[in-house]
Parts: structure tokens; sequence; C-alpha cells
């Protein structure tokens, strides 16, 4: 049986909160089941809750940026969430820019800025 990290549908937007340590096999996971549930329900945004990450490498880094733009193609909008500080450095040093994120502090600021958009 495959791991798979749960993607729930609230209206038009998709949360994901990820809740275990991401290994470079659940990203891929993760980044083909979001994007075929967007394709599949026209969610118009994403939301991805890492506030449980303590660390990640330039690969889930990479990984998010994806996520992000193939969003973007299939017209939905992405906000990360709930990033630790340690997170932040370590993307910053690993000179990883997530063009196309948006961020938030928590899950409820990350909904208003997708609502707004």
């Amino acid at each position: 049986m495959q791991e798979r990290i749960p993607i729930l549908q609230m209206g038009m937007v998709l949360l994901v909160t990820i809740q275990v340590d991401m290994h470079d096999r659940l990203a891929l996971q993760l980044q083909d089941d979001l994007t075929n549930k967007i394709s599949e329900s026209g969610a118009k945004g994403v939301l991805i809750d890492i506030s449980s990450l303590e660390m990640v490498d330039s690969f889930i880094g990479r990984v998010l940026a994806n996520i992000s733009s193939m969003a973007s193609v299939l017209d939905a909008k992405t906000v990360v969430v709930g990033m630790q500080p340690a997170v932040a450095i370590t993307l910053v040093e690993l000179g990883l820019s997530l063009n196309g994120v948006m961020t938030a502090l928590n899950v409820m600021k990350g909904m208003k800025l997708l609502e707004r958009e």
C-alpha cells in the first residue's frame, strides 16, 4: 500500500496538511495527487499547511514550487502556511525561491489570502 497525504476539499479550495516527514516518493505522490484533484474538482485554490515540517531539502522545496506551477496552469492559486523559521532559513540558504507560491502565517490567514485572489 502506497503512503498518501490526504487532500480535503473545502468549497473551491483544496486543503493539504502535512503531518509526516516528507520523503521524495511521498512528495512526488502528493504532487501527482494534487494535480489530479485540481483537474477533477476545478478547485481555484490550494492551501498547504507545512507547520509540522521541521526540515526541508532542495528536492522538497522544488516539489512545492512545482505544485504551485502546475496549479497555476490549472487556474488555481497556491498558498503555503505554517512555515517554521528553520525551514525558511534552509530554503534561503539553498537558494530556493518559491516563485508563484504565496505564504501566510496560518491556515486562517491563508484562506483569507485565497479568498482575496
